[in-house]
């Protein structure tokens, strides 16, 4: 586990100090982006967040009380940012199409690999993504949520407590439960993906 931000970069970053703020994205910036991609299943949501997060953490820093809470802080904020990612998500589903072309002027068909083998590789790696993605997205947001700040976000049990305001036991129990379900799930689908989670 990384060190704690000190004080001077959260005050240097409070009173608006540019080395303040790059302390603290260079320490948390890497996480958020592991929590973000694994909450989205995008690359590209994961880099908006982070562009998102860094905006709110400008703007709302100056409303931190440092009582040595600042990783439950910042995580409640990248969380928050998540569910209204995927509440626009649901309401307003995009359509893709392998002919469509991006401002390159590339479609998605460019991007496919020639070799059959790639191909197989490449569709049964999207394949366990997508089925896990699908057994997370069947849990409570509260438990994948625990789950993804844990594993993705590298928050111990008690920050990801401070995080949802929760007793120790609490979030214990959710991340456990949640993991057991999805080990059920996903029984017979390369279980090696929960295990290295556990």
């Amino acid at each position: 586990m990384e060190e704690k931000p000190s004080a001077a970069a959260i005050s240097q970053a409070q009173t608006g100090r540019a080395e303040g703020f790059e302390e603290l994205l260079k320490r948390y910036g890497q996480r958020l982006f592991g929590y973000f991609l694994r909450a989205t299943g995008s690359y590209h949501d994961a880099e908006d967040l982070l562009g998102e997060m860094t905006l709110r953490l400008v703007r709302q820093i100056k409303s931190y009380d440092d009582h040595g809470r600042f990783e439950p802080w910042l995580f409640r904020i990248a969380a928050n940012l998540v569910r209204d990612r995927i509440r626009r998500r649901k309401a307003n589903p995009t359509r893709l199409s392998l002919s469509a072309e991006d401002e390159s002027g590339q479609s998605l068909a460019d991007d496919l690999p020639d070799r059959p083998s790639d191909v197989a590789d490449g569709l049964m790696a999207r394949e366990m993504s997508h089925k896990l993605q699908q057994a997370m997205n069947e849990l409570d947001e509260t438990t994948r949520n625990m789950i993804l700040l844990r594993h993705f976000g590298g928050l111990s049990f008690k920050e990801i407590a401070d995080t949802f305001d929760c007793p120790l036991g609490t979030a214990l129990a959710k991340v456990h439960r949640g993991l057991t379900t999805l080990k059920k799930r996903l029984e017979g689908h390369k279980q090696e993906i929960i295990a290295e989670m556990m």
